[in-house]
Order: C-alpha cells, then structure tokens, then sequence
C-alpha cells in the first residue's frame, strides 16, 4: 500500500472514530445510565432538597388540597384562613425524612413509567410520565387532622402528579431512546477500533495520535454544546402550568453523569495532544543535526597536516666536490 492511500485511509478512520465519540458517549448514557432503576432514584434523590422541586410540590398539592376542601367552605374563608395554612403545611412537610421517603417511592414508580412508555409503541396515545404524590397528600392530610384543621379529615387522598415529561415530548423521545438503546454497545466499539486502525495506518503515527486526540476533545465540547442547547429547547417547550426552574433541575440532575463525561473528553484530548507534541519536540531537540558539508575533505587535509607536522626535517646536503 502506497504512502498516500496509507494517510488517506487513516485521515478517514480518525475523522469517522472523533464523529462517533459524542454519540457513543451519548447512547452509553441512554443504554447504561437511563434503564437502571436503583442509579435513577439515586440520581433523583438529592431532588427532594432541591427549594425549585419543594416548592413545586408545594404548589401543585396545595392547590389540589384548597380545591377539595373549597367543595365545602366559603371561597373568602378558604382564601383568606385555610388555603396560606393548607400551603404552608406542605412546604413544611416537603422538609422531612417521611417527604424523601415518599419522593424516592414516587421516582422509582415513574421510572418504571418512563421505561414502558419509552419501549411501548404498541400505545399510539402519548401520555406524559409523571410522579404520583398521592403519598404525599396522605401525610399532608394526617398533619392538619392532628392540627385541627376545619375538613381536614373530608380531604380525598387523590393522585395528584407531577409531570416530568410533556405528552407532546413523547413520540420523539420513544424513537429517540429505541435508536441510542441499540447503539448504546456498538457506537463506543466502533469509535475505538476506528482510531486505533487509524493510527495504526498512518504514516507518522505521532501526528495521528495528535489528531485524534483533538479530535476526541472536540467532540466532548459539541457533546456539552449539545446537552446546553438540549436544555433550553426542553424548557421552552414546556406547557405554561409545569414548572421550569422544577423541570430544569430535573433536567440537569438527569445528564450530570453526560455532562462530566463530555469534559472529561475535553480533559483527555487535550492532555494526550500536549504530551505527544512535548514529546515529539523533546526527541527532535535529542537527535544529531545533519551537517550542510561533506567531513571527508577536511579530515583529510587534517591528516596531511598532521603527518608533515611530525615528520623529521632534513637539512640539504651539500653536493659533493669531486677532485681533479
């Protein structure tokens, strides 16, 4: 195989391997990190002390308690006595161990959600995937019944959710998830085997390295560029009665571990491109520079010198006189 068509084929197999590092990155997170049940309730717990998620909550099981109880009280007493009551007892409840409790109970339920409306598309109605905080009214309810609440007791248990994905979202999400769920495994393995017969290819094999790892650092910054962009787009196509700086908070919790991994790209790209170029700069500086000259004349000359140096001098004879 010639020189040319040696680096051609390598310059192809890089640029395919450092397109393929921020999908890869992106399908392992969705086949690996999406699907396990106990890593999304971990991931999800630290929410429950989040003051955007509490009083989201707040609001959304306050609002559904004021409006079973205006049923059977005056619309002035309920807003002016029982409904700042109502509200403020569940923001002091969202702060104890029974809410987290509750809350990590209610994640692992809508996890399970997610995933059969992520994998069923026999379903052609999009439902959005919510979190039952019907636990959550329970405990509400048996606090003001101790308080003494006026029909506190007369307060139904109701599923009251919360949304943490649009119905409108769905559809695209389902064919979205299906696609990175199957390249979750080949993606990585194809960005790998890419680069290493990529360098393995080319003729200066530094300079591949170096490639590649720019590369790879590029493709973690477009990854972070994406999950930025990601977000906006995902909280501007939110209905007006869900709560955005709630979702946002949902949002970044879910693509922390992305969003690491993206700079964690960027860290290893640059490094390995620093260290081969310092090291490609210390064995040019190590190697013997070529002389311009042929060496061969002068050392001869040197020689010739040398040996006349060192010869023993001899005076001229006279000539001989020859006798008559």
């Amino acid at each position: 195989m010639s020189r040319h068509l040696r680096s051609g084929l390598s310059a192809v197999l890089i640029a395919l391997s450092c397109m393929l590092v921020p999908f890869g990155a992106l399908a392992a997170w969705a086949a690996y990190g999406l699907t396990d049940t106990g890593r999304y309730v971990t991931t999800m717990a630290p929410l429950a002390a989040d003051p955007d998620v509490r009083d989201a909550i707040a609001q959304t099981v306050g609002d559904g308690i004021t409006h079973e109880i205006g049923q059977e009280m005056d619309a002035r007493v309920l807003r002016g006595t029982v409904a700042p009551f109502v509200h403020d007892a569940v923001r002091s409840f969202t702060q104890t161990a029974a809410f987290r409790t509750a809350w990590n109970e209610g994640n692992r339920v809508a996890h399970d959600a997610l995933l059969r409306a992520l994998r069923d598309e026999r379903d052609a109605r999009d439902r959005p995937v919510t979190v039952d905080l019907a636990p959550v009214t329970a405990q509400v309810k048996a606090r003001l019944a101790q308080d003494h609440v006026p029909l506190a007791a007369r307060i139904p248990v109701e599923h009251t959710e919360v949304a943490l994905l649009p119905a409108q979202q769905m559809g695209r999400l389902r064919k979205g998830f299906n696609v990175l769920e199957v390249a979750g495994f080949w993606l990585p393995v194809a960005a790998v085997a890419f680069a290493v017969a990529g360098i393995a290819l080319a003729v200066h094999r530094r300079r591949a390295l170096t490639a590649t790892a720019l590369g790879i650092a590029l493709g973690g910054a477009l990854l972070a560029l994406a999950l930025a962009l990601g977000r906006s787009l995902t909280l501007a196509d939110l209905p007006d009665e869900v709560s955005q700086p709630a979702a946002g908070a949902v949002y970044d919790a879910l693509t922390a571990t992305l969003r690491t991994t993206s700079w964690l790209l960027v860290a290893l790209g640059l490094t390995v491109a620093a260290l081969t170029w310092l090291g490609r700069r210390r064995v040019g500086r190590s190697r013997p520079r070529p002389r311009l000259w042929p060496r061969f004349p002068f050392r001869l000359g040197r020689r010739r010198r040398a040996a006349e140096a060192t010869a023993p001098t001899q005076t001229p004879q006279p000539p001989p006189r020859v006798r008559a």
